[in-house]
């Protein structure tokens, strides 16, 4: 398999990560977006949209983040990360939404705003932002994990990188016990893989 990735996307590294929770065998190709390789006829001829990540496995193509985890959960038959009865795959079902919205169009714009200078409104992007935050805190009340109260899932991964790097897009998690509490159960995962911090959180920490 070959996973085209791009070090400072968190949707490329919610791919990585899980790949490698699950000891997956993967090639890693990293583009240059700012060369503007994710726009090539080539690279289009496998995501029309220019986008990454992109998994490879052999003649199957799957673009799409959260699509890759499904993908990559069904191929391995790993059960455990994606539970097959129905009301246990609708609650993982459920967050790999909001990782697709409330949590693309929050945390993950906010970030954009500051790394890569994006043109959104940041009091509008960290307002959604801390609105997302305060409801996956108060889910996590009294569970470990979003989805499951003993397992972590794909809908725990599909939601960690974009949350993970916040405070990049000056989104403070102080205030968001539980959460900060599931982002270091994630990170004791065996396989766990960080996600790169942008020169904005390496300022910041330094």
């Amino acid at each position: 398999m070959k996973l085209y990735h791009f070090p400072l996307s968190g949707h490329a590294h919610r791919a990585r990560l899980f790949l490698s929770l699950i000891d997956a065998r993967v090639d890693v190709v990293d583009l240059d977006l700012a060369g503007g390789e994710h726009k090539q006829p080539e690279y289009l001829k496998l995501n029309r949209f220019g986008q990454v990540p992109v998994l490879v496995d052999g003649e199957t193509v799957v673009a799409d983040s959260n699509a890759i985890l499904v993908y990559a959960a069904k191929k391995f038959g790993r059960t455990d990360w994606l539970p097959e009865s129905p009301a246990e795959a609708a609650a993982v079902q459920r967050w790999l939404s909001v990782a697709a919205g409330q949590i693309a169009f929050g945390p993950a714009a906010a970030r954009l705003i500051t790394a890569f200078g994006a043109g959104f409104d940041a009091d509008e992007v960290i307002g959604r932002a801390h609105a997302v935050l305060a409801v996956i805190d108060a889910e996590l009340e009294g569970r470990d994990w979003i989805a499951s109260v003993s397992q972590a899932s794909i809908a725990d991964i599909a939601l960690y990188s974009y949350i993970a790097r916040a405070p990049e897009g000056n989104v403070d998690l102080s205030g968001y016990p539980e959460v900060r509490a599931w982002l270091a159960r994630i990170e004791a995962l065996s396989g766990f893989v960080p996600f790169q911090q942008t020169p904005v959180g390496l300022a910041a920490a330094a």
